[in-house]
């Protein structure tokens, strides 16, 4: 399945790239996330930075990347409906195997007016590793007839 969950992309580099996700009250999934106190999931904030760290890979020809490792990853302030999540992305390294490190930082950006809306509150930080599409066994070390790395 294919879904754009980001709805805007402020500034995109090769290097970097900042966008936008806007948490709606009509967005299904928060009818179970949770009842009662509905909130953006974790998951939808690490997606939201994977499609951003994306944004920056087209830019560099590497359009087919899938998310590989995540570390360090930290979660703050939840994201409402009504606000939305600024994901901010940056190319940390290239590895040798092809795979791309970024460091990843999204942020509650609240209506102005509503509780809270001084400054800017993290809500998920961290580190991921973004590897490129593998297909037919491409790219991947060899196994003996049991598959087992040799």
């Amino acid at each position: 399945m294919h879904f754009r969950l980001i709805d805007q992309v402020l500034e995109r580099t090769p290097d970097r790239t900042v966008a936008l996700k806007n948490v709606s009250a009509a967005e299904e999934y928060l009818g179970d996330h949770f009842p009662g106190f509905p909130v953006l999931p974790g998951v939808f904030m690490i997606e939201a930075m994977v499609q951003a760290a994306r944004e920056s890979l087209a830019l560099r020809g590497k359009p087919r990347f899938v998310l590989g490792q995540v570390r360090a990853l930290r979660y703050g302030s939840f994201v409402r409906p009504g606000e939305a999540l600024r994901v901010e992305v940056h190319v940390e390294k290239e590895l040798p195997d092809g795979s791309v490190t970024f460091k990843g930082q999204g942020t509650v950006v609240r209506p102005p007016g509503v509780e809270g809306s001084g400054g800017p509150d993290t809500a998920v930080s961290g580190r991921f590793t973004m590897r490129p599409i593998r297909i037919n066994g491409e790219g991947l070390p060899p196994t003996n007839s049991r598959g087992v790395d040799v």
